[in-house]
């Protein structure tokens, strides 16, 4: 299991806040607010080597800022939010070793295949990665979109995990219901993407110990990385951030 650092940027700070409470026109439920530049965490995120991280912008106003993480890493970090197949290759360029992707592969609530083949075209396969974060409903996950306030019609599932693998590198998953509120993980949606998930996949939402941390890895036996964010120490939380890179480290030295 690797350890994935973020980066998440909201009116171009790096902040954490509550999964679910970004809306227009409102402030969000704001966990943490860096006196940290984004550039300060890649450059950290360098020096452990801990690849695959992500800077997220979370609404407007947050290009330059994610500009300055992926230069001081170049290829190290991946990127999402307003991520679409016309701006796609210009973040690769910038510098992100892949873009993550989800309110723009979906209109009406529906996937739309045309621009999931039209991103497919602009980035390839290996440098795609999608965001199927999830809101439970009726028994059932549903991918949500538009700043995780917007239920769409898929169903995170064996058949849609199995579908969408084909189009792009990994997933990200948050447990948009347990983002953000170190209460614990949402630990029936893990056992779903490690016995469903056919390509590697990262789970974020609700890590707030180190007794998660070995429930996620036990559980994922090693095929889901995870993001931990408000939990940290590097954002105020309690658990250390230099602990949790060693435990990831021994474990997957490991297997």
């Amino acid at each position: 299991m690797k350890f994935r650092p973020c980066i998440d940027l909201h009116n171009g700070k790096v902040k954490q806040i509550v999964g679910g409470s970004l809306q227009d026109g409102k402030d969000p439920e704001t966990n943490f607010v860096s006196e940290n530049t984004p550039a300060w965490y890649a450059d950290l995120y360098r020096a452990d080597n801990l690849t695959g991280g992500h800077v997220i912008k979370l609404g407007p106003d947050n290009d330059a800022a994610a500009r300055e993480a992926l230069a001081a890493w170049p290829g190290g970090l991946q990127v999402g939010g307003g991520i679409t197949a016309e701006n796609a290759a210009k973040w690769l360029d910038a510098g992100a070793s892949h873009v993550i992707v989800t309110s723009y592969l979906f209109r009406d609530r529906q996937l739309d295949p045309i621009r999931l083949d039209m991103l497919l075209k602009a980035v390839g396969k290996e440098r795609l990665v999608l965001d199927l974060s999830c809101r439970k409903r009726d028994g059932e996950y549903y991918v949500v979109v538009d700043r995780w306030q917007t239920f769409t019609n898929m169903i995170v599932n064996e058949h849609s995990l199995k579908k969408l693998s084909a189009y792009c590198a990994e997933f990200l998953i948050h447990g948009v219901d347990v983002e953000g509120k170190q209460q614990g993980m949402d630990e029936a949606l893990i056992a779903l993407l490690a016995e469903h998930s056919p390509i590697p996949c990262v789970y974020a939402g609700g890590v707030r110990c180190f007794e998660d941390l070995e429930k996620l890895d036990q559980a994922g036996a090693g095929r889901i990385d995870v993001t931990i964010g408000s939990a940290l120490d590097l954002f105020g939380g309690s658990m250390s951030y230099r602990e949790v890179v060693d435990y990831c480290s021994s474990s997957s030295d490991s297997r």
